[in-house]
C-alpha cells in the first residue's frame, strides 16, 4: 500500500460518484487532492442508475458526458400508470438542454468513467484507507486513519455516505426519519410489449413498482415491500410484476443480474459545513429513490463545491446547495407517500389528481424540469 502524503490541499473521504466527481473537478482546476476510501475496491453494482440532464451538463467540463451517454440508454419519457391505465406521461424531449432525456446507466459504469478521468488528470483513489478522526482548526484540517497515519489539509470533504464518519466527527445533525417499507431493487432480463424507451411507474393496491431499461437488454425493477427478501430472485420479481404491473401485458422475467433489499431514509444535514470541513452527497442528504435524484444531487454538490474551493467562494456552498437538497427531499417524500397511498379512497383521489394534472402541459413541463433538475438554473 503506497504511503500517503503528509499534506495536501483537499482530503476527500469517500470514493463513490460524489467523491470521484469532486476529486476530478478539483484536479481539473489545478488543486492538489487526496481521495480516500475504506473499501478495498469500487462498486460493481448498479444501485444508482439514473443520470439526469442537469448532471450531464455539469459533467461536460470534465469531458465524461459523451462517454456516459454512449454507454447508457436514452429514455425520453416518464410514464405513471395505475396498472394498465395511463395517468400521466412526462416528456423530457422539449427541455432547454442538449440532453432532453433521462439517461439510464449503472452506477458502476458512472464510477468507472469518472475514475478513468480522475487518473487521466493525475489522481487516483487510495483504497483500504479508513478514516477514524477529522479535526479542524483555524489553519486547516487533520485527518487520522485507522492505521495511525495522519494527513494535514487545507480543507476536508465528507463524501462518505449516509453513515458519514466525517459528519459524525464534526457533530453535524442529520435530521429526518426512515420509511416503514423496505425497497426491492433488481436488475433483470425482462421481455414484455410495453415501450423500452420509457421509465414506467406502476401504482396498484399492492404497492408501487418502477421498471426502467438498462444497457444490455436488462431492466431495473424497484418496488416497495413490507418485508422484502434480502436477495430477490426471478420468481420474486415476476410475482411483483404480476401483482402490480400491467394485467394486459404479461412480463417474461429471465435471470437476475443483481438484486438487493434496502431501507430508505429521508434526512438532511443541519449544516453543510463546519469550519474547513464540508459535506457532499449522501453524507449531506438522503431520500427516497422516487425520481432518481440521489446520485445526481450529490454529483452536482461536488462540481459546485470544487468550483468554490478553487476560486475562494466556499462560504456560499451551503446557501447554494442545501436548499436544493431540501427541495429534493420534500418532492421525493411527496412522491413516495402518494405512491404508497393506502386505502381505495386515497388511491382514487390520487389517480384523479394525476390524470387531471397529466392533461396540463404546464404541469407536465414543470415536473420534467424538476425531475431533470434543470429547474435549478432556469
Amino acid at each position: 500500500m503506497p504511503q500517503l502524503p503528509d499534506t495536501t490541499e483537499v482530503v476527500i473521504v469517500g470514493a463513490g460518484p460524489t467523491g470521484l466527481a469532486l476529486a476530478a473537478s478539483l484536479l481539473d482546476r489545478g488543486k492538489d487532492v487526496l481521495l480516500l476510501d475504506k473499501a478495498a475496491e469500487g462498486t460493481n453494482t448498479s444501485r444508482a442508475a439514473v443520470v439526469h440532464a442537469r448532471t450531464l451538463e455539469v459533467l461536460e467540463p470534465l469531458q465524461v458526458t459523451g462517454e456516459l451517454v454512449g454507454r447508457g440508454v436514452i429514455v425520453p419519457t416518464f410514464t405513471v400508470r395505475d396498472r394498465d391505465r395511463i395517468l400521466m406521461k412526462v416528456d423530457f424531449g422539449g427541455l432547454p438542454t442538449a440532453h432532453p432525456y433521462t439517461l439510464m446507466v449503472p452506477q458502476s459504469t458512472t464510477e468507472e468513467v469518472l475514475l478513468r478521468r480522475l487518473r487521466a488528470l493525475g489522481g487516483d483513489v487510495h483504497r483500504g484507507r479508513e478514516v477514524t478522526a477529522v479535526t479542524g482548526d483555524a489553519e486547516g484540517v487533520t485527518v487520522r486513519l485507522a492505521d495511525g497515519a495522519t494527513v494535514r489539509a487545507r480543507h476536508a470533504v465528507g463524501a462518505d455516505g449516509m453513515h458519514s464518519v466525517v459528519r459524525e466527527q464534526v457533530g453535524i445533525g442529520f435530521t429526518g426519519d426512515a420509511y416503514p417499507q423496505s425497497f426491492v431493487l433488481a436488475d433483470v432480463h425482462l421481455e414484455w410489449d410495453l415501450p423500452d424507451d420509457e421509465v414506467q411507474l406502476f401504482f396498484s393496491p399492492k404497492g408501487l413498482v418502477v421498471v426502467a431499461p438498462l444497457p444490455g437488454g436488462r431492466h431495473r425493477v424497484v418496488a416497495t415491500v413490507d418485508d422484502a427478501p434480502e436477495h430477490p430472485d426471478a420468481a420474486d420479481v415476476r410475482d411483483l410484476l404480476v401483482a402490480r404491473g400491467p394485467r394486459s401485458v404479461p412480463a417474461r422475467v429471465g435471470d437476475v443480474a443483481w438484486s438487493s433489499r434496502f431501507r430508505v431514509h429521508h434526512r438532511l444535514a443541519d449544516h453543510y459545513r463546519a469550519g474547513r470541513i464540508f459535506l457532499a452527497g449522501d453524507a449531506a442528504h438522503v431520500h427516497s429513490p422516487a425520481g432518481g435524484q440521489g446520485m445526481n444531487t450529490g454529483i452536482q454538490d461536488a462540481v459546485d463545491l470544487a468550483r468554490r474551493l478553487a476560486d475562494g467562494t466556499e462560504d456560499g456552498y451551503e446557501d447554494a446547495r442545501r436548499p436544493v437538497a431540501a427541495g429534493v427531499v420534500a418532492m421525493t417524500d411527496r412522491m413516495t407517500r402518494a405512491a404508497t397511498a393506502g386505502g381505495p379512497a386515497a388511491r382514487a383521489v390520487r389517480n384523479t389528481l394525476l390524470t387531471v394534472a397529466g392533461h396540463n402541459a404546464a404541469v407536465r413541463r414543470n415536473l420534467a424540469m424538476r425531475l431533470s433538475e434543470l429547474a435549478l438554473d432556469r
